[in-house]
């Protein structure tokens, strides 16, 4: 499975912040995208998720040689202020969420399943949403994802606010689920990026361009994604 993207462009107003997004993502892959301050990561993703209309443009997914629009359902998005309703407990949101989504749900585990997947305590399961932390609430919309199970998965800044151990434990289960999705995850810290991801892409100039990391020592590598994110003051 591919995640193609062809010309895609956005502005605002008279700031263009897409020029040219042109770009395959291979399913079984991390792909860590960095990029400055304001250069358009979270328009990139709420272009794909389709949260705003994109100007021109296309977007597709591959499957077995064969090409059809992107749809709704193939994405996941997971912010990075989790949105989530204060007034039900955990296992309350997960219980609506999977009897109003049954239907498109596969290989259906128990709710303490779930939790138990990401480290949701036993005494936590039962607390309303608003007395999680956010590194809690972070957990529980990546479980919504996990359950829904999207071919495609955006992942905005997800780690910054868990522990060494959650974020640990998330990180393994990022890399147990990419084996069979896209994930696509947008990050400000360059070791994250470069501990969990397959690929490196920047997005500068509005465009993506995939950092090549053969042949590269590590600091060789950072400080050429440095070299390259601050030519854009040049401009």
């Amino acid at each position: 499975m591919k995640l193609k993207l062809e010309g895609i462009q956005k502005s605002f107003e008279s700031k263009e912040v897409l020029k040219n997004i042109t770009f395959e993502f291979e399913e079984g892959k991390i792909y860590g995208l960095l990029g400055r301050n304001g250069a358009g990561k979270t328009t990139l993703f709420n272009c794909i998720s389709e949260d705003i209309p994109y100007d021109k443009g296309e977007m597709k997914i591959i499957e077995d040689d064969q090409e059809r629009k992107l749809m709704a359902d193939d994405i996941g998005y997971v912010y990075s202020t989790p949105q989530v309703p204060d007034f039900l407990t955990g296992r309350e949101f997960l219980n609506f969420f999977i009897d109003i989504n049954r239907s498109k749900i596969t290989n259906l585990k128990s709710i303490d399943e779930y939790f138990d997947l990401v480290g949701i305590e036993p005494e936590d399961r039962d607390r309303l949403l608003k007395d999680y932390s956010h590194g809690m609430k972070n957990k529980v919309m990546m479980l919504v994802h996990i359950i829904f199970n999207p071919k495609i998965l955006l992942l905005d800044e997800p780690l910054t606010s868990f522990d060494v151990v959650a974020a640990a434990q998330m990180k393994q289960l990022l890399k147990d689920i990419s084996k069979e999705h896209i994930l696509i995850f947008s990050t400000h810290i360059m070791e994250l990026a470069l501990d969990l991801c397959d690929e490196i892409i920047l997005l500068t100039h509005g465009e993506l361009e995939k950092i090549d990391r053969q042949g590269e020592n590590r600091d060789m590598f950072e400080d050429m994604i440095i070299s390259k994110l601050k030519g854009e003051d040049d401009e």
